[in-house]
């Protein structure tokens, strides 16, 4: 391991304990909030049903009643402002993730666009080519598409051919290596003569 390497491992670490202690924290104040939210919720249900009953209790002093109530009004309205604040980051971290979600369902439609340009596909290729990606069985793309099942495996054919892959998982791996930057499957022919393979019932 280089030091560059333990150099970013460390840091790594270091971010996720931090991450750790503060949801921690976050748990730690919400129990809190919520424990006092329940107790000032009690003491006016309580004192509700202590006047509308007449029911006897310990007498307690004028100052010390006002000083409970004001607590338990300042739990409820501290409780309210958490909750909004709460609220309003969750919106906004789905919101973030809604907009990356977005931006990826974009960079890979490009992706698509751009590799099925450079692999010269037909309209009728394209289509193929997309559902088998989605993971549909060659003979859901057949109705799909309305044709026969000889047709579509030979477009699958036509697909591998031009990618230059031996089957739908090496065609998936040539996207995920474009997403992902890592290497990934080597094609199972020359660069420049890829081969026709015919596809078999569990490749397409």
């Amino acid at each position: 391991m280089t030091a560059g390497t333990a150099a970013e491992t460390a840091a790594g670490t270091m971010t996720d304990a931090a991450l750790r202690r503060r949801r921690i924290i976050r748990r730690v104040i919400l129990g809190l909030l919520l424990l006092v939210q329940a107790g000032s919720t009690l003491f006016f249900f309580w004192d509700i049903i202590v006047s509308f009953f007449g029911l006897r209790t310990v007498p307690l002093s004028w100052q010390l009643h006002e000083l409970i109530e004001i607590g338990a009004m300042l739990g409820l309205v501290l409780g309210m402002v958490f909750g909004a604040i709460a609220f309003s980051r969750l919106k906004a971290a789905a919101d973030i993730a809604q907009a990356r979600l977005e931006r990826a369902q974009l960079a890979f439609r490009d992706l698509l666009e751009e590799r099925f340009a450079l692999w010269a596909l037909t309209p009728a290729e394209r289509d193929v080519a997309l559902f088998a990606i989605k993971g549909m069985s060659t003979s859901e793309i057949a109705d799909l598409r309305g044709t026969s099942e000889g047709t579509v495996k030979a477009q699958s054919n036509a697909i591998y051919r031009k990618a230059g892959v031996s089957g739908r998982a090496q065609l998936l791996g040539v996207f995920i290596e474009d997403l992902t930057g890592d290497p990934g499957v080597e094609d199972a022919t020359e660069p420049g003569q890829p081969a026709l393979i015919e596809a078999s019932p569990a490749q397409v």
